[in-house]
């Protein structure tokens, strides 16, 4: 298979970790005989320094015309006394909207090996954890009309049926293919963009009876995520509660150097990226865990070409390094070896085999 691919390194260590996903993604193409390109482009950060825009043409038409789109990360402090549309973060949401990605799933996963670096007793996470977050990506109050009157301001919550719906069969689609559960987060008690999102939820489940659909309200959700996680299966939400809860959950494996994420579209499109901030501090220092990226590389040979197995052995790659002793700062423990950015992503590519 030939795979065209943008790819966005971004700002601080963003392009650190990429090099490491593209020797990943090299070894592993080697091995299935497939042919990668990779196309760069400028989002960001550095593509203000360099073009005095967040988001040039030249790179959301190179990711229009890619099979699907790797991105590092952007932001930092360089860039926070800019305006809300010219800040490096504006280029996510012109790529969501451009690309017309509206599914993200953020997998939180605890590694057994990892277990320690949970900030939870044991006792609620035994034998490791993995929640699947699908977070709608380009309605409700983010992208809702928005603006200022007299002395106050507001922003609009709007979701239409077709919105809930498509979001909803993803979730839906994918608990078929995991533990059989979803549990859609909302604040129907409060909000009527809330119950209508319930409703509309509930219409789909139909479609999928061997689902399990549980209702949760959102703060109730965040304390459970605290109290007993492993309760969740697949989390179904909008974009804002989305975003809130993924980084909670996020929180719950220990670090976020380890997580990836995917945003997709209605075909097997997608931008691929770790969830983890551009870490300005440590860039270029080869100290930044590659891991989420690596794993976010998983994610994109499984949802947007069918690679299963090409994606199997990235993540046993993944996991084998793991049982080893080599640990980047952001997940080191005691008796472990250090390494750095360069070495886990050498270390991740000799572990790739079909065996």
């Amino acid at each position: 298979m030939e795979l065209k691919l943008a790819v966005i390194p971004g700002d601080g260590i963003g392009p650190d970790i990429i090099k490491e996903a593209e020797k990943v993604l090299h070894r592993t193409a080697e091995l299935f005989d497939h042919s990668i390109t990779f196309e760069h482009y400028l989002a960001g950060g550095a593509a203000i320094d360099k073009t005095g825009e967040p988001l040039p043409k030249r790179t959301l038409e190179g990711c229009q015309r890619s099979d699907s789109v790797l991105l590092g990360a952007v932001g930092g402090p360089a860039w926070d006394d800019l305006g809300g549309d010219m800040r490096p973060e504006a280029a996510l949401l012109g790529l969501r909207a451009g690309l017309g990605l509206y599914a993200n799933l953020r997998p939180a996963i605890l590694y057994p090996q990892l277990a320690d670096a949970c900030p939870l007793k044991q006792t609620k996470v035994p034998g490791g954890l993995d929640i699947m977050v699908v977070r709608e990506l380009t309605g409700g109050i983010y992208f809702g009309e928005k603006g200022r009157r007299d002395d106050g301001a507001f922003d609009t919550l709007f979701y239409s049926r077709k919105e809930v719906e498509r979001i909803a069969r993803v979730a839906f689609d994918i608990a078929k293919k995991r533990g059989k559960v979803v549990t859609s987060v909302d604040k129907a008690n409060v909000l009527e963009s809330s119950r209508f999102w319930r409703e509309t939820v509930k219409q789909v489940a139909a479609d999928y009876p061997e689902i399990e659909l549980n209702h949760m309200y959102v703060d109730n959700a965040a304390m459970q995520l605290v109290w007993n996680p492993k309760q969740f299966d697949v989390i179904l939400t909008g974009n804002m509660f989305g975003d809130i809860l993924s980084d909670e959950a996020s929180m719950i494996t220990g670090s976020i150097g380890m997580l990836p994420s995917a945003s997709l579209r209605t075909d097997s499109f997608g931008m691929y990226e770790p969830i983890h901030g551009s870490a300005p501090d440590i860039a270029g220092k080869d100290m930044a865990n590659p891991i989420a990226t690596v794993l976010s590389v998983a994610m994109m040979l499984r949802y947007s070409f069918g690679l299963t197995d090409e994606a199997d052995v990235i993540e046993k790659a993944v996991a084998s390094v793991l049982d080893g002793p080599w640990r980047t700062a952001d997940i080191m423990s005691e008796g472990m070896e250090p390494v750095g950015t360069k070495q886990m992503g050498d270390l991740i590519s000799q572990h790739i085999s079909r065996g």
